[in-house]
């Protein structure tokens, strides 16, 4: 019988600096670290295998205490490659990798750590975890290689039935996906925004029709394929055409998931962004960089969820690095969050 997480049992979890526990098995290291939960309570869950380099949890931000700190649930990165093609205009690869060589250039790592680290961690790791290898990559970028990430990576998590994988992307060569079979292990985000929003500041990508179908092909053969809308920019008529987005959305597929994001930027994406046009719309300071001015987001969110709602019964819906005074004012409960990268 199959696993089942406890809901609120992953991902929403902050670090707490003690009890660590380490084990040596196989010649690959094991760390468990207690983690405080959103809701307040406190588990002893991975926090890396080995050395960190391929999988590590992601728990950067600090528990939120104001109404001005972001929400946003630790989990744990598969860090198989770094890097993407897109050159969106904020990305924030840009701050995080502006003293390599490389730039943002796509790097993949030795598939053999990848493989050695993967599979410790999926024959040794009893509590169920969703690995997401797009926060500091695109999760699609390699598949045009003559090994590509999806047919290496998917087989090994279909040997169980314990923990997923978790595509997050803006491509849409979706066709070595649609090649393998099983795939109820996998999880596939789609991040999209706004069609004029995508063609001014993220023209290295295709354009969000040809992703919004990749995603109706993948969920049609019965992939969980989920919505990032993110990051949201307050444009001119920009009520127009996030509410176009979403009903080009459901006129293709219905999302398992859809999670909201307003445009925000790390002084350090700020300052290695060539193109800064984007900044004018910051005006807002939170403990995750600057944000859009707060009634602004605010009714692009509202507006949204009550289109959701209303129009297509669809509440399958969260918040990205949200504030706690968001979170509050749109009637949403923060402490069972189901955003993108956790259950």
């Amino acid at each position: 019988m199959r696993s089942v997480p406890k809901r609120g049992k992953l991902g929403c979890q902050y670090n707490i600096e003690r009890d660590h526990h380490k084990s040596k098995m196989h010649g690959l290291r094991i760390v468990t670290r207690e983690y405080q939960l959103l809701n307040g309570s406190e588990t002893s869950l991975l926090q890396q295998i080995g050395d960190g380099s391929i999988i590590k949890r992601f728990d950067k931000t600090p528990p939120p205490t104001k109404q001005t700190n972001v929400v946003c649930p630790h989990f744990l990165e598969l860090k198989w490659a770094y890097g993407c093609p897109f050159d969106c205009a904020w990305c924030y690869l840009k701050g995080t990798f502006r003293f390599l060589p490389t730039g943002t250039k796509p790097v993949i790592k030795d598939y053999e750590k990848i493989e050695s680290h993967t599979r410790r961690f999926l024959s040794e790791v009893t509590t169920p975890e969703i690995l997401n290898t797009g926060e500091i990559a695109d999760s699609l970028m390699w598949e045009n290689s003559r090994n590509p990430f999806s047919k290496f990576i998917i087989p090994m998590f279909e040997k169980q039935d314990r923990h997923k994988v978790l595509l997050v992307t803006k491509s849409d060569n979706v066709k070595n996906l649609l090649e393998i079979n099983p795939h109820n292990q996998v999880i596939v985000s789609f991040s999209l925004n706004a069609d004029a929003v995508a063609k001014r500041w993220e023209k290295g990508a295709p354009p969000i029709g040809r992703r919004i179908e990749a995603g109706r092909k993948l969920s049609q053969v019965g992939y969980e394929v989920r919505i990032r809308i993110d990051p949201m920019v307050p444009v001119p008529e920009w009520k127009t055409n996030y509410t176009n987005l979403v009903d080009q959305i459901f006129a293709s597929f219905v999302p398992a998931r859809i999670t909201l994001g307003s445009l925000r930027g790390l002084q350090s994406t700020i300052n290695g962004a060539t193109d800064k046009s984007w900044k004018e719309y910051l005006k807002e300071n939170s403990n995750w960089g600057k944000k859009v001015e707060f009634n602004t987001r605010y009714e692009i969110y509202a507006t949204l969820v009550s289109q959701l709602k209303e129009k297509y019964n669809y509440k399958e819906v969260a918040l990205c690095k949200e504030t706690l005074a968001m979170w509050a004012k749109l009637g949403l409960d923060y402490k069972k969050i189901k955003c993108n990268c956790v259950w």
